[in-house]
């Protein structure tokens, strides 16, 4: 009697030596499908759930204390899910106006801010979703704003939220930001009180 024709019974089941031999080297392929879809899941979901801003935190040297911006008229206009490397890559969005292009005569010297976004995208409130450098200079009226590069602190959590493929490099802040950053720091952020 020939392999094929044996016949294996298994309760009210009958199956011939082919579609044993067929069903076990299906069963790893499926179990593999299932678990690379099961962590694609995983690993989508957080990225799915780009939700709003829900805290900037303003932290310098100068500053006392650092300062939280949790009032959603002043954080719905700084979502950290637009610009490049998002869907929307607006011309002015987040708090740099991409427009411009990148900084080649900013001031040195001028006091620089670290500028924390907290985002509802799984992590929770606990930890920054996105981290750039602020610089102001009064003299000329314009704020610039430093998106880390690699290697830098804070690029590993940057790009993973978002990879904009212009990292480490200085952007004009956008008009609304700086608006915002010269009412919250001291003094036009020369000399002063700070003001929340």
């Amino acid at each position: 009697m020939a392999a094929r024709d044996l016949k294996l019974y298994d309760c009210q089941r009958s199956y011939t030596a082919d579609t044993v031999r067929n069903r076990r080297g299906t069963l790893p392929m499926k179990r593999a499908f299932a678990t690379s879809v099961a962590l694609l899941l995983l690993l989508w979901l957080p990225l799915a759930a780009k939700g709003p801003t829900l805290k900037i935190t303003i932290k310098g040297s100068d500053l006392p204390r650092s300062i939280d911006i949790t009032d959603p008229a002043i954080l719905q206009q700084f979502n950290i899910w637009t610009g490049p490397g998002t869907s929307s890559n607006e011309a002015k969005s987040f708090i740099v106006d991409w427009s411009r292009g990148v900084v080649t005569d900013r001031l040195a010297g001028l006091r620089q801010y670290h500028i924390l976004f907290y985002a509802d995208h799984g992590s929770g409130l606990n930890q920054p979703a996105y981290v750039v450098s602020y610089e102001y200079d009064d003299s000329s009226g314009r704020g610039y704003v430093y998106i880390p590069g690699n290697g830098e602190e804070s690029y590993q959590l940057n790009v993973a939220s978002i990879y904009r493929r212009v990292e480490g490099n200085w952007f004009y802040a956008s008009e609304q930001w700086d608006a915002v950053a010269k009412s919250l720091l001291p003094g036009s952020v020369n000399a002063g009180s700070v003001h929340k």
